[in-house]
């Protein structure tokens, strides 16, 4: 097996037991970026200098950055021709953490603008004329195409769970808070979440692990007491593949139906009300000094959410915690739920990263959630399935997950 198809820990033992090297695993990695990134054009920069011998858990496994995250050696540029050339003096916290904990920065994978809605060319490696999914487009299609083991992404509506979707991989999305925002462009700040893309729970779990030095991340499979199969108050929105692919995982986990009722209803709406009106104000200098360098769609936004009534969004945010704070009655009883990751299959296209639907509601809890490949849908197209658990309890979420992917692969 070439190394850049090595998972990230197999990679790191690897590297640990001296039969291979760090460099020889980033020097794989690059040869398969020079063959494939023509056609998938997941990177906006690439390192040029190649790892020393690493120590730390990591042992120089590469990672490839979401372009909103400050590198103090690569550009950063968002997304945005506002930004182009733009080199941060500084590494943003989780990239710093990284680089501690014996990763190596590989380079910058594309983002929509300002990871929002507008997408910048990235392709799905499953299908070249299908899209990725966003705004962690790039990372998603990096890692889904074996050019990195590891890539970091973020999630303020579905831009994590979505992308991993529609390219068949991992997406894990932590509750909020648990891996550090400080050097990241802010679209949200109630809402943006860090996050993670691997080929694995597994890789997911120790990359998560390495970066907090939490320890119990890093967990080893475990089945569920109890699983709870929600369709979500968005079924309708769901296509038949995806429909059937949970109904299926339903089945074989013998997971029992929970639904969304009472306070968490409305939940999708009041998520919009709190986006766009945070949106508007992150983007408040980029929107008022360079609005003719905004995409149309995202200037339009801008001065939507300018004008929102702040009384609508205190609303939205008292919702919100009304509903975090009920959370137990949500789980009904159930350790873990299981959900659509998407409403179905990557559309075609690259004009539009997808349907947000069935992600934004478990983005405004708080949760953590974990995207797991589950099949194919009618167009031969990867399907995935949400994990999702109880805020602050990644690590059952991820133990969860685990086994239930074991289950349904």
């Amino acid at each position: 097996m070439p190394p850049h198809r090595l998972g990230a820990r197999e990679a790191a033992r690897l590297i640990e037991r001296g039969e291979l090297s760090a460099e020889a695993l980033a020097r794989s990695c690059l040869e398969r970026i020079a063959a494939r990134e023509p056609q998938v054009q997941a990177w906006t920069a690439l390192a040029t200098d190649l790892p020393r011998p690493a120590s730390g858990p990591l042992f120089g496994v590469p990672i490839g950055v979401k372009d909103i995250f400050d590198t103090h050696d690569l550009p950063t540029e968002y997304g945005s021709p506002i930004y182009a050339g733009h080199r941060p003096r500084t590494d943003a916290a989780v990239v710093a953490l990284a680089r501690h904990a014996g990763g190596t920065i590989l380079g910058k994978t594309v983002t929509a603008e300002f990871a929002t809605f507008v997408p910048r060319g990235t392709r799905n490696p499953r299908n070249l004329a299908h899209t990725p999914g966003g705004s962690s487009s790039g990372s998603a299609a990096a890692v889904a195409d074996d050019m990195v083991p590891l890539a970091f992404g973020t999630q303020t509506a579905g831009s994590l769970i979505r992308p991993a979707s529609y390219c068949g991989v991992v997406g894990y999305k932590p509750s909020f808070g648990v891996l550090p925002r400080a050097g990241m462009k802010a679209e949200a700040d109630s809402l943006d979440t860090v996050g993670v893309f691997a080929r694995s729970v597994e890789d997911a779990g120790f990359f998560a692990a390495a970066l907090t030095a939490r320890r119990e991340l890093d967990a080893a499979p475990a089945r569920p007491k109890r699983i709870g199969l929600c369709r979500t108050n968005e079924w309708d929105r769901v296509e038949p593949d995806m429909r059937a692919a949970l109904e299926d995982a339903g089945r074989r986990l013998d997971a029992a139906e929970v639904a969304l009722t009472g306070h968490f209803a409305g939940l999708r709406e009041s998520h919009s009300a709190i986006l766009w009106y945070e949106l508007a104000r992150s983007f408040a200098d980029e929107f008022l000094r360079f609005p003719e360098r905004l995409d149309p769609r995202l200037r339009d936004v801008c001065a939507e959410g300018l004008r929102r009534d702040p009384a609508k969004y205190v609303q939205a945010q008292q919702h919100a915690a009304q509903c975090r704070a009920a959370i137990d009655e949500a789980f009904a009883g159930c350790d873990v739920l299981i959900a659509p990751a998407a409403t179905g299959e990557a559309p075609a296209g690259i004009a539009s990263t997808g349907d947000v639907a069935l992600n934004v509601v478990w983005t405004l809890l708080h949760v953590p959630c974990v995207a797991v490949p589950a099949g194919r849908g009618d167009q031969g197209l990867p399907l995935g399935l949400q994990v999702i658990g109880r805020i602050g309890d990644d690590a059952r979420t991820l133990a969860a997950a685990r086994w239930i992917h074991a289950q349904l692969s």
